[in-house]
């Protein structure tokens, strides 16, 4: 399994792999494939949990759904997002909340939606022991003061704004930095200016590692961002399947014999 200080050291050298997963079947088959980090993404709302946005997500939530991914991990390294208003508002409960997802949820690391609010914080978890992986750019939990899911970083102020704030995480302590929907450029030039490696989405290929939904990746989305990439068609795959099941039941065809088991002790019991 590698070990944070094992994923600072591919920065520039190595490309990161990370899938998000939410559930035990899905993170062993993510494991299996060789995949370097883990994220339980709090995207989970959107995947798993029918919401639209990730905003309900509670802590119980990721707790949960990291212990089912942690228990289903033998190598990877298994990331928990920390969802809406868990951190940043207050500092003993933000530090509780992130100690959760290790103490109880047998987590490696928590990631963090960043800002200037972030950046102590990252400093005090790390101090206790809690690795961070910072998240800049597009960060989801601002919906509502984006009016939506916009590029991020795309003037110079901006720009300017996401590289000063992703120096600062990684003096805080940030062990790699997530950047979504961010203009390529911006990426390599952040990612030159930092020692600890980037992981992209939607971000462009100079990023040290990249990062998908694998909902996405495998094709059970219905929609996925223009930045994604369909690696399979699992939808697909479970529609047919589910079709066929339907029509085996109504036909008849299914239970055959070879699915029943008689017992003879049992015959003319009524």
């Amino acid at each position: 399994m590698p070990t944070v200080r094992d994923l600072r050291a591919k920065a520039g050298a190595e490309p990161i792999t990370m899938l998000t997963a939410y559930d035990a079947p899905t993170a062993a088959v993510v494991d299996e494939a060789g995949v370097d980090i883990i994220l339980v993404g709090d995207s989970l709302g959107n995947t798993n949990l029918g919401y639209e946005t990730t905003l309900p997500v509670t802590v119980d939530d990721m707790a949960r759904h990291t212990d089912a991914v942690a228990r289903a991990t033998d190598d990877a390294l298994v990331v928990a997002d920390m969802p809406f208003l868990s951190i940043g508002v207050d500092e003993a409960a933000s530090v509780e909340n992130a100690g959760r997802m290790l103490k109880e949820a047998d987590a490696h690391a928590v990631k963090l939606e960043c800002g200037p609010h972030t950046v102590d914080l990252t400093e005090k978890l790390v101090q206790l022991g809690i690795p961070v992986m910072a998240h800049l750019g597009l960060t989801p939990q601002h919906v509502n003061q984006y009016g939506g899911y916009p590029r991020q970083g795309t003037d110079r102020e901006g720009a300017e704004r996401i590289l000063e704030l992703a120096e600062a995480h990684e003096d805080a302590g940030a062990f790699s930095l997530v950047l979504e929907h961010v203009p390529s450029n911006l990426a390599a030039d952040v990612t030159a200016a930092l020692d600890i490696p980037t992981i992209g989405i939607g971000a462009g290929p100079d990023c040290d590692g990249q990062v998908l939904v694998v909902d996405d990746a495998i094709g059970l989305s219905e929609w996925s961002p223009s930045f994604s990439k369909r690696f399979g068609n699992v939808r697909e795959e479970m529609e047919s399947a589910v079709g066929e099941y339907v029509s085996a039941v109504e036909s008849g065809e299914f239970p055959a014999d070879e699915h029943s088991h008689e017992e003879s002790d049992l015959e003319d019991i009524y």
